[in-house]
Parts: C-alpha cells; structure tokens; sequence
C-alpha cells in the first residue's frame, strides 16, 4: 500500500479528489485528500506545507506526493517535510526558486496561451464551468464546495532554494482549458525537463475522469 498526499489548487476544497481517494482506496492504497488554509490570509506557502505534513498519517513508508494546478508550489515544498519518494504534478505550476508565484503568469506567458487557446476552441474565459470544470458532469459541478482563495501564498518567493531531488512526473489534462495542452509542454520542458504524461479530461479531470487519472497516478507505482 502506498499513502499519496492529494494536494488541491487554489480555492479549492480537498473533496475535489474524493472520486480519486475511492479509486486509490478500491486498489488498495491510501489516498489523503489535503485541507489548505486558502482562505486564511495569515497563511504562506510554508504553513500550507505544515498544513501536507500535519495531515499526512505516517506509517513508516514514503508517500507519494500529488498535486494539482496551484498546489504544485505547496506539493513541491512539502516534499521533503514528509519523505516523499516522488511527486506528480497534475496540470499544475510548477515553482523556480526565488520566482513569486504571482510572477508565474507573466513568466510563462500564460494569459496569452489561455487566450488563444479560447479563441481556437471557440470557448469564454470568463465563464467558469467553460474553463474550469468542461467535461464534468453538471451534477458533480454543483455539488463542489465553494471556497475564497487568499492572495498571501502568492506574494512572496517560493521558499526552497531547488525543486525536490526525487522522482518527478508530470500528467497532463488533454483538453484542459485553463492550461492548455501545447502550453504546458513549454512550462514542462523549460522548467522540469522531463517527457510528460497525458490523461484524459479538462482542468479538474479528478472529477470528470477519476479512474484513468488513478490510472495514470499508479502507473509507475
């Protein structure tokens, strides 16, 4: 059995990965779906890592660190502060040390990229199930959990002086619209140099395709 320690994204309410703690569950793993202080405006990027390792039950074995979208900055710095033996990043940003995360757009140009993404895809980027939740069926989206997002973790540097020296994947959503497939492939290239993976849904495929993003999470397992 292996724990993996989900992290969610920004304003995000840890029951976006409940589809995905079931399936690790009906396998035989463990799965922890992570509570962030995203609304705690007292909170930075080192209390959202304290936040991975106060929730994370350790039972001697290294867990696998998973996260998602924003939550690629809180699950690379808490790497170490739990052991990890790998980290996933899911459709998630990916931090450089000394970079503020609210630097992050203008440095990958990502508003461009979403751009004109929406206009190819014929889609509004002001409209937040078109963005965030194509794919997921109504009735999952209306039972999400609505959360505020503090802007504190966002303004200072990313705290580690490296990313983690362990095994580092990356999965990417392939019809995410929020990070668009062919824009991601640059972020990854540039900033992880690694071959990354590709999984079926939009930016919140935990909820729209549970089972091959579990597939895809235990693949080198």
């Amino acid at each position: 059995m292996t724990t993996f320690l989900l992290v969610p994204g920004a304003a995000c309410d840890p029951s976006c990965w409940r589809f995905v703690v079931d399936e690790l569950d009906r396998r035989g793993h463990r799965g922890i779906a992570v509570d962030l202080p995203c609304e705690d405006d007292s909170a930075d990027l080192d209390a959202y890592a304290d936040a991975v390792v106060a929730q994370h039950r350790d039972d001697g074995e290294p867990p696998v660190v998973v996260a998602h979208s924003f939550g690629g900055f809180t699950g690379a710095l808490a790497c170490t502060r739990v052991g990890a033996s790998a980290l996933i990043y899911v459709s998630a940003m990916i931090p450089r040390p000394g970079e503020r995360p609210a630097d992050w757009w203008g440095a990958t140009n990502c508003s461009a990229a979403q751009r004109a993404a929406a206009l190819a895809g014929g889609y509004d980027l002001d409209d937040e199930n078109e963005l965030y939740y194509n794919g997921v069926d109504p009735a999952v989206v209306a039972e999400e959990v609505p959360r505020g997002q503090s802007d504190t973790p966002t303004v200072a540097p990313w705290p580690a002086s490296e990313l983690p020296r362990i095994a580092t994947r990356f999965v990417l959503f392939a019809d995410d619209r929020f990070f668009p497939e062919a824009f991601m492939r640059g972020v990854v290239a540039d900033r992880l140099g690694v071959d990354p993976e590709r999984t079926p849904g939009g930016h919140m495929a935990m909820l729209s395709h549970p089972v091959e993003l579990t597939d895809r999470i235990l693949a080198q397992t």
